[in-house]
């Protein structure tokens, strides 16, 4: 039964992450999400049901539109395939529950502002504020590894200490990487937003590190900040307490 329910949460993730692609293109540039239809972004050509298959439309069609040859960015399959995954580890985590509906929202919100800031270098208000108050409410109902007040706190502490840090640096961090950070701490609470913080910091100094290497960029080469704070919270979401135990462990 739970694989049966896993390939579902797959193909409904797949579903979900290309209609989040869209919106995570859209509502940054002041667009609906439903008009006009799916459409080439290079010849403007409306999309037929055999452009519209997550992934396997991208395969088929060697990354390219079929109408004008353009090239497809890879960032479509991408995040329709990770949020698939997404969906599938979440449920395995949590099995059927209340706290599973809740995951599978704090995925969609971070595929969304990923693609957003991977596309635009911006984590659009209209994503993280109407996340912000959602958690804000159902976090008050469904918090079963914490009390509700950590949650809280986190989420000021997720705020605060980016904000502070936007203020010493004059500018280094972004206003939305702030409030994607009140909105992580306020899902995730205490501890697991400081394992949050220092997962996204190491994955993106990795990243900046290898793109040095390869590209021979300098330190002010702009690497977008969303997707890695997205990374860094879902690992500690998703492991976040077999990450600690293993670190307490391993030095105490």
């Amino acid at each position: 039964m739970e694989y049966l329910i896993s390939s579902i949460l797959f193909l409904l993730g797949l579903l979900f992450g290309s209609f989040y692609n869209v919106v995570g293109l859209r509502v940054p540039q002041g667009e609906s999400v439903v008009l006009p239809p799916s459409h080439c972004r290079s010849c403007g050509h409306r999309l037929g049901p055999l452009d519209l298959v997550p992934v396997l439309s991208f395969l088929l069609r060697k990354g390219k539109c079929h109408y004008c040859q353009a090239k497809v960015s890879p960032l479509y399959p991408l995040m329709e395939g990770l949020c698939g995954l997404a969906f599938v580890l979440v449920f395995v985590k949590h099995g059927w529950s209340a706290e599973t509906i809740l995951g599978l929202l704090f995925v969609s919100m971070l595929v969304i502002v990923s693609v957003s800031d991977l596309a635009y270098r911006l984590i659009p208000d209209k994503i993280t504020l109407p996340a912000l108050a959602l958690f804000l409410i159902l976090r008050f109902w469904i918090h079963p590894d914490q009390p509700y007040w950590m949650h809280l706190l986190a989420g000021v502490v997720g705020f605060g200490l980016f904000f502070l840090l936007t203020v010493l640096s004059r500018g280094g961090v972004g206003g939305g990487d702030i409030k994607l950070f009140a909105v992580v701490g306020l899902f995730l609470g205490l501890p697991l937003l400081a394992l949050a913080i220092f997962l996204s910091a190491l994955l993106g100094t990795l990243f900046g590190l290898g793109l040095m290497l390869l590209r021979g960029g300098g330190r002010k080469t702009q690497v977008p900040f969303g997707p890695f704070i997205a990374a860094g919270s879902l690992l500690a979401y998703l492991a976040g307490d077999s990450i600690l135990d293993w670190y307490l462990r391993l030095f105490f």
